[in-house]
């Protein structure tokens, strides 16, 4: 494929510099409470930006901290710190200009510097960050030496060229490239203060961000509290004066909570939102989300010996009725999945998978000739366990599983966990199948595909393919990736290292009071500073 310029030579500005802060329509009369509290699942892995993962953390991060850009609520960029950027004539070096007003929250300026040492940080392999890979993804130079640990973090194409001018060169032409500067990986930190803290450097009376909120207090696996930051460059429209995570494992409980009026927004549980919708039509939401829904398998030397059979696999992924799943279980407006890329993300073509057009009845024979084959049935079962976060909504997906597999003389044994111990467990290899979801990091379908590649931070399972990986090396070349994502989709389902289950949708119940959450951005984005309460 040739190399595409399409982006060349001119200076880019991404938007206006103006603020994209809390947009209150004219007139609006705004409550007198100003605070918005929300739900989380899961405890906080992390407050770090380089070390975490998950999302809950990423919609805490996104407060406290702020990159190059941020996203509107359509999910287009518009400044952060950065007010625009010029590209170069070969499509890689960027030129990124800072706004000279951005400061941290003890009021020094927030600095290209301070870029450069968080990018450097996040590929060193010293950091042990399962986020070093995006650095790779970005094709920043030099990024794959330095995670392999072949040249030193000073050799990554970034520098600053004066505090607010930012240089990355990139090896090879990337058009989303931008995009990708919105994850949380790649915001800024301060080298001084994680050198005089280290690891303490997360807590609230240590942190200093550059975000619209500081960190007043975090009780791990209770709450996180942030307030207002006077010292961010747009506090002046920033509305809301302060927000709460509040940790509820159980998905009912977060509900019955939130029609107290203890939460502004919560998760739908599975099955409830036809109800909601009819009795609080005002409130009750469903929207696309960027997010699949899988079974990993593990194939890896740790993995059981029946998964490194490829019959065992594609059985247990025909075994699946997603239609039960999706209709009589979330209710929600979830999609039934065949593939791995959700079906909303931006230019993303659905791929033909061949056992997503058959009846599951067709799907259920072909699974009992794949597994006999394998030599596997009721009268030689095959003992399979799968893991699974703590939730009500994971457990009544993961009994309807239980009760698929078992006519084919597969017996699963279900195996509950705090979300800590089922991620650690998963790094380690240590696990049958286990249940798992992938938020896009931006809305371009390779944020999904790459991570089956074997240089993968996240590949779990270690789906191990060489042409899988060179397919996905060559997209980041193409003038038009698309075929070869559709190649990559097929290779997973001829492969299946995965069991697709469903794409996600953002079902929520939200207060009606509650202004400013995006509706027309598939990866869900939201920043507290955009949001504002009305009066009732």
């Amino acid at each position: 494929m040739k190399l595409t310029t399409a982006l060349s030579a001119l200076a880019l500005l991404v938007a206006a510099p103006t603020a994209f802060a809390a947009d209150v329509p004219e007139g609006t009369v705004l409550s007198e409470n100003q605070t918005y509290t929300f739900w989380l699942l899961d405890a906080i892995k992390s407050m770090d930006p380089q070390i975490n993962t998950d999302v809950e953390g990423s919609d805490i991060l996104r407060n406290l901290f702020e990159g190059l850009y941020n996203e509107d609520a359509k999910g287009d960029i518009v400044p952060g710190v950065a007010l625009s950027h010029d590209l170069s004539e070969d499509g890689m070096t960027y030129t990124f200009h800072l706004r000279p007003e951005a400061v941290w929250s003890d009021g020094k300026p927030v600095t290209a510097g301070d870029f450069v040492y968080a990018w450097q940080r996040l590929a060193d392999p010293a950091t042990a960050s399962e986020y070093a890979w995006y650095m790779e993804l970005m094709q920043v130079v030099n990024a794959s030496k330095i995670t392999a640990g072949e040249l030193p973090p000073s050799d990554l194409g970034v520098k600053a060229i004066d505090d607010h001018t930012l240089e990355v060169t990139i090896e090879t032409p990337l058009p989303y490239f931008p995009q990708m500067l919105v994850h949380g990986s790649t915001f800024p930190v301060r080298q001084d203060v994680i050198e005089k803290f280290g690891a303490d450097w997360t807590k609230p009376e240590n942190m200093i961000g550059n975000g619209a909120y500081t960190l007043t207090e975090h009780i791990l696996g209770e709450r996180v509290e942030m307030d207002k930051s006077d010292t961010y460059w747009d506090a002046d429209k920033t509305v809301m004066t302060h927000l709460t995570a509040l940790t509820i494992n159980d998905v009912n409980q977060g509900l019955t909570r939130y029609l107290a009026g203890e939460l502004d927004r919560v998760d739908i549980p599975a099955g409830q939102y036809p109800r909601l919708k009819k009795e609080y039509p005002d409130e009750a939401t469903s929207l696309p989300y960027s997010c699949s829904y899988i079974y990993m398998m593990n194939m890896s030397e740790k993995g059981p010996e029946a998964l490194k059979d490829v019959r065992v696999r594609k059985a247990l992924s025909y075994a699946m009725n997603r239609d039960i799943v999706v209709d009589n279980i979330l209710q929600g407006g979830q999609h039934p999945s065949y593939n791995w890329t959700h079906w909303a993300t931006a230019g993303f073509e659905m791929p033909e998978i061949d056992y997503a057009g058959w009846t599951q009845e067709e799907r259920n024979e072909k699974a009992r000739e794949l597994l006999a084959e394998a030599g596997y049935g009721p009268e030689n079962p095959l003992d399979l366990t799968l893991n699974y976060n703590t939730s009500e909504d994971h457990k009544k997906i993961a009994i309807a599983a239980q009760q698929f597999f078992k006519p084919f003389g597969v017996n699963l044994t279900l195996n509950n966990m705090e979300w800590k111990v089922h991620t650690d467990k998963m790094q380690n290899q240590d696990f049958d199948l286990a249940r798992y979801a992938w938020c896009g990091d931006y809305n371009e379908a390779s944020t999904y595909l790459d991570l089956f590649t074997s240089y993968s931070g996240h590949n779990n399972g270690h789906f191990f393919n060489d042409e899988y990986d060179a397919l996905m090396k060559e997209s980041k070349t193409a003038e038009d990736p698309q075929p070869l994502y559709t190649q990559a989709e097929q290779i997973l389902a001829s492969e299946m290292p995965i069991i697709p289950i469903y794409h996600y949708a953002q079902v929520d119940m939200i207060s009606s009071d509650i202004k400013g959450l995006p509706t027309e951005n598939v990866m869900q984005t939201w920043y507290g500073k955009d949001l504002y309460r009305i009066a009732e």
